[in-house]
């Protein structure tokens, strides 16, 4: 076999990946090369780097996906590898075959491989040959949708459309009936187009109360083949993961061999080299279909490593270098049990709305591993995937796993654009996922519930107690003594306060009894609070109870931040600003953006008559579609927009008279 070895990796990605590449590449005594897009240009993954080469590109995400951008940056750099980390150009064929023809190594499998497992349609007729079970359904993505809707009919319903090109849950639909067919292959379309410049789609039966389960798989270019057990990936949001973990509660060691056996299967249909997933669909009887294979590394391969002790990017270099595999299959040992949540910028109050913004305050927990690329002060952009970090924890069991994760999740602190930590945090508590019983309807069926508490927490203070109390401390915080001796009659004042939350008013009274003690009253409850310190982000207080806690915090113009037990609460102080009357939300009829984003599609005229709910707009943001509706019923007075145009969010984008 032909050694390929480098000496310089160009990372040819961005964010939180870039920088785990970065950390094992350097280990192994490699120098990097980061690449970047303008507004990245004092991102973490750049600073660390050896090296740092701009891209630049119009649109921040196209610079990432730009081959000719990249393979230049590594030529210009004398990088001798490329590793493409997961997204934008990890699983494009062409990418890797340009890397061949330029003389660098590509760390991942060959053009050829990416080619034969990145067409649905083609890799199930070639695992199909090998005897892999594949889910019932029609797998050619050159159908029009004439044809498609006839195929549909004969699969029947409930079915799953899926882009043929691509994975990552991007132009992906369920369908639950006849009627909504036409306008779910429309948008699934338009999103995988988008994604993967291909707007081909298979359909598969949609199978009910499954698990979404999948095997992490190597191969080298010496023959040697593995796998390193299973990922259980079942609780998912619109197709895309918010926990995995490692062993599935639902597999047994004979199923776990089964599994693993059927992924080599796979591996054998097409000449493979490097780290790889299998994804299987897994029924309450252990029988397991085919449904893809990703040809890169996944974002969830932190619990892989977390129960084998392994470093997957380490393997993944080595392989590249033409170096054997460091075990055989009955050297690897898994150990425990881990568990990886991804934490989105997301508001799970309004539908996990994707957000961006700035991050005011971060603060890692400790206890647990945290991949990130965050620091306090740093921009979320609207241009890529709504993932901002991911937490990971490893114990001896799952219990100890999941209860570990949990309160990491409730010491994690993310100040800034909503995220769904404390929505992933309810997740693990939840008794049916503590029970190891979650499949893939799991957010389907408890995510409402799951929910309550963060529409809870904005409907105010009075939702719960554990608001009252952030709102109290909030007001500790605004009217805390200074450094300074203050003036006497300052003292016994009542000071009226108009806090906000979430738009709501809410009268709040302090009164500074001394120079530690201030009385809160606010919904005719009256507290004495003892502010023992409230520096680097940190308050120290006692209650009237003599309970001494401590509660994060962070301040930006006239925002308050307060995350206690868990809860946190965003109060905006209005105390200073003239009273102002409320205007009703859609009021006149106009339709803005929900965030920033670009126009993908305009759906009606001007002119026309349009029903309350009926799409107008599309628009995407972090590598989603989001369609915007008609508020009522009437005629589209007016478009403001057009199709490929970046827009703010709250940009009118259509007004209903």
């Amino acid at each position: 076999m032909t050694a390929t070895p480098f000496a310089t990796l160009l990372i040819a990605n961005r964010g939180e990946i870039a920088r785990r590449i970065n950390r094992t590449a350097r280990r192994m005594g490699l120098r990097t090369v980061a690449v970047y897009s303008a507004p990245d240009a004092n991102a973490p993954h750049v600073r660390e780097a050896d090296l740092a080469v701009a891209i630049g590109g119009a649109r921040p995400a196209e610079s990432y996906g730009s081959i000719e951008a990249v393979v230049d940056a590594a030529l210009r750099s004398g990088a001798g590898a490329v590793h493409p980390g997961y997204g934008f150009l990890a699983e494009n064929a062409a990418f890797a075959r340009a890397c061949r023809a330029a003389g660098l190594v590509f760390v991942g499998p060959s053009a050829e491989a990416i080619e034969a497992m990145g067409d649905k349609s083609g890799a199930k007729r070639l695992v199909r040959a090998v005897g892999v079970p594949c889910i019932p359904g029609v797998e050619d993505a050159g159908l029009d949708d004439a044809a498609l809707a006839s195929h549909a009919a004969t699969i029947g319903f409930p079915l799953m459309i899926k882009a043929s090109a691509g994975g990552g849950g991007r132009g992906m639909r369920r369908v639950e009936r006849a009627a909504d067919f036409s306008a779910a292959l429309r948008s699934a379309r338009s999103e995988a187009r988008a994604a993967f410049g291909d707007d081909g789609v298979i359909l598969e039966r949609a199978l009910a109360g499954v698990r979404h389960v999948e095997v992490q798989v190597f191969a080298d270019r010496h023959g040697h083949a593995v796998h390193l057990g299973e990922r259980d990936c079942s609780v998912q949001r619109r197709h895309q993961k918010l926990v995995e973990e490692t062993p599935s509660p639902a597999v047994d060691p004979a199923l776990r061999a089964r599994l693993g056996a059927t992924a080599l299967d796979v591996l054998r249909a097409v000449r493979y080299e490097g780290a790889g997933t299998v994804e299987f669909l897994l029924d309450g009887d252990g029988n397991h279909w085919f449904m893809e294979m990703n040809t890169r590394l996944q974002v969830e391969h932190p619990v892989t490593e977390a129960i084998t002790g392994l470093d997957l990017v380490e393997w993944q270099l080595r392989v590249a270098r033409g170096e054997p595999l460091p075990l055989a299959q009955d050297e690897i040992r898994l150990s425990g049990h881990a568990i990886e949540v991804r934490l989105c910028a997301e508001d799970p109050a309004h539908g996990h709305l994707p957000q961006a913004g700035r991050l005011v305050a971060w603060r890692a927990p400790e206890a647990v591993r945290v991949e990130d690329a965050l620091e306090s002060g740093i921009e979320i952009a609207p241009y890529y995937d709504s993932m901002i970090a991911k937490v990971i924890a490893h114990a001896p069991d799952r219990d100890a796993s999941r209860r570990a994760l949990a309160r990491a999740l409730d010491a994690l602190v993310a100040f800034g654009p909503p995220t769904n930590r404390a929505f992933l945090a309810r997740c693990l508590r939840d008794p049916v996922f503590a029970a190891g019983g979650a499949t893939t309807t799991f957010l389907d069926e408890r995510g409402a519930a799951l929910g309550e508490a963060d529409a809870a927490s904005r409907a105010g203070p009075a939702a719960s107690a554990g608001s009252d109390r952030l709102l109290r401390l909030a007001a500790l915080l605004l009217v805390q003594p200074s450094q300074r001796a203050s003036h006497p009659l300052a003292h016994r004042w009542p000071a009226p306060l108009r806090l906000a939350v979430d738009g709501d008013e809410h009268a709040v009274a302090a009164t500074r009894l001394d120079a530690q003690c201030v009385a809160i009253e606010t919904a005719g409850r009256r507290e004495v609070l003892e502010c023992l310190g409230a520096a680097d982000g940190t308050l120290r207080w006692r209650g009237e109870d003599g309970v001494l806690a401590e509660a994060a915090w962070a301040r930006d113009g006239d925002t308050l931040w307060v995350q206690h037990a868990g809860r946190e609460l965003r109060v905006e102080d209005r105390t200073h600003r003239a009273a102002r009357r409320d205007v009703a939300a859609g009021a006149g009829g106009e339709v803005r953006a929900s965030m920033a984003g670009r126009i993908v599609a305009v759906l009606a005229r001007e002119g026309e008559r349009v029903e309350a709910g009926a799409p107008l707009v599309t628009l995407e943001a972090m590598k989603m579609e989001h369609v915007h509706a008609a508020p009522c019923a009437g005629v589209l007075k007016a478009v403001s927009v057009a199709a490929g145009e970046q827009v703010a969010a709250g940009r009118v984008l259509a007004v209903v008279a």
